[in-house]
């Protein structure tokens, strides 16, 4: 077994930033259409729910990548709090036999007769 005592606060709020980022793009489409949608059948017609709509989800990718990168620091924090109270997360890691690697290519000499 292998613990994680610890982890990159800054590494984790990153990739959090990013994954979160990525799940406002996809979901942006639904707030822009419903945005769209809310617009066009009001009851009066209003342009300015449409502006509101596109403008959010414009936006919604930038919020969810910040709002991801906060509490991914956040996370780690409380991560690395608690696993000095109770240990980490316990891995198990099986390491598969590869073919050994050479660290450099083998030459051969151009003419091994001299």
């Amino acid at each position: 077994m292998h613990i994680i005592k610890s982890v990159g606060v800054l590494s984790v709020a990153k990739i959090m930033g990013m994954i979160y980022g990525c799940m406002g793009l996809i979901f942006a489409p639904f707030f822009l259409l419903v945005g769209l949608l809310g617009s066009a059948i009001g009851q009066r017609n209003s342009p300015l729910a449409g502006i509101f709509g596109v403008g959010f989800a414009v936006l919604m990718p930038v919020l969810y990548g910040a709002m991801g990168f906060i509490m991914g620091a956040i996370g780690a924090l409380l991560y690395n709090l608690f696993a000095r109270w109770v240990g980490g997360f316990e891995l198990e890691i099986d390491l598969r036999a590869a073919a050994p690697v050479a660290p450099y290519p083998i030459i051969q000499p151009a003419n091994p007769g001299i």
